[in-house]
């Protein structure tokens, strides 16, 4: 893959978990809270974990992208860090972050 495309393909993927993480952030909704209402509580709990959850998943995600990024200053980015055998650019286009080709990834997930 050309470099260059690769560079555009990683920032946007750096703006798109940028914005995600935003939208992760407590938010008020403006409601006074009744910290003794037990549904209250429960539906706080639930998004809480869930802005937990989805915060660390977007967390992983930035983590692939910075070592997209590495592979990419160090030449290697488009080659599998498993076999060094070359990611189709389809492959890098669709998920510009994978440091595995299709089968790679497929056999790890059947283990």
């Amino acid at each position: 893959m050309d470099p260059e495309r690769a560079r555009e393909l990683l920032q946007a993927e750096r703006e798109r978990i940028a914005r995600a993480l935003a939208r992760v952030k407590p938010q008020d909704d403006g409601e006074p809270a009744d910290e003794y209402d037990p549904a209250n509580l429960a539906s706080d709990l639930y998004q809480d974990e869930l802005d937990e959850t989805f915060a660390a998943d977007l967390q992983d995600q930035l983590a692939a992208l910075e070592r997209a990024e590495a592979r990419l200053a160090a030449g290697t980015y488009g080659l599998s860090v498993e076999s060094g055998q070359p990611i189709p650019d389809a492959r890098l286009e669709a998920l510009p972050t994978t440091d595995l080709t299709a089968d790679e990834a497929r056999a790890r997930t059947d283990r």
